[in-house]
């Protein structure tokens, strides 16, 4: 009996990945972005759920590193909310720039990304691939707190997949294209006001590896950031009714 309804709800969720979902009422969709909104905001929210835009930012200079040919050593991920991406290949020339580079604006694409899955209607599929984006993350992370954190939220995401209502889902997913969308205006911010103080900040790297002040870096992260969220919300709204 058991292993019946495990093989059925298994292909419920095959079935889900091949197909377009039921828009969500839009009282959930705004009512999602306005919480992420709070979560953003206020600062205890904030040291917690940044813990997200860690690994997304994270997950930004690995890809781009594996994408650009160089060898990806490790991934470290800590309770302050900072990261550490290790790869290995050439200190220099168009593969490091863009490595570097990678980290800031990938919230924002992945928050933009998501919002066109949930825009068409996606919202199983987007969930799902979530999933599979920190298996591959999993494999390279090598300190206890970023495991943990990975296996968390993963858990999570897999649990309201498994077993949550289509609003229950329509929830997560919009919450958390909303959130990426939101938080990733912030951490540019902090970028430029903490930038006296760590020399090594990306722009600041990419100031060396380019020749191009880490001022204008920043605004380049910036702009991608803002982009990303004037348009994931024109995403976001889509095929939503409104009535």
């Amino acid at each position: 009996m058991y292993s019946a309804e495990f093989v059925e709800h298994g292909s419920s969720i095959v079935d889900r990945l091949t197909t377009t979902q039921s828009a969500p009422p839009w009282q959930l969709v705004i009512g999602t972005g306005v919480i992420a909104l709070l979560l953003v905001a206020f600062r205890p929210s904030w040291r917690l759920m940044r813990n997200v835009v860690t690994i997304a930012h994270e997950g930004g200079h690995a890809f781009t590193a594996l994408l650009t040919g160089r060898r990806l050593n490790s991934i470290r991920l800590h309770s302050d909310t900072s990261g550490l991406t290790v790869s290995s290949g050439k200190p220099y020339g168009l593969g490091m720039i863009l490595t570097t580079a990678a980290g800031y604006p990938a919230p924002a694409l992945l928050g933009l990304a998501y919002a066109g899955l949930l825009g068409a209607h996606r919202i199983t599929l987007m969930l799902w691939l979530t999933v599979v984006l920190l298996l591959i993350l999993l494999v390279k992370v090598r300190n206890w707190y970023g495991l943990l954190t990975v296996l968390v939220i993963g858990g999570v995401i897999v649990v309201v997949s498994w077993f949550g209502t289509d609003d229950t889902q329509a929830g997560l997913a919009y919450l958390a294209a909303w959130f990426l969308l939101l938080a990733a205006v912030r951490p540019v911010i902090e970028l430029q006001r903490n930038r006296r103080h760590e020399p090594n900040s990306d722009a600041d790297q990419l100031a060396r590896l380019t020749h191009v002040p880490g001022l204008v870096w920043v605004v380049v992260f910036g702009a991608v950031a803002v982009g990303a969220l004037v348009v994931g919300v024109r995403l976001l709204l889509a095929g939503v009714p409104l009535s």
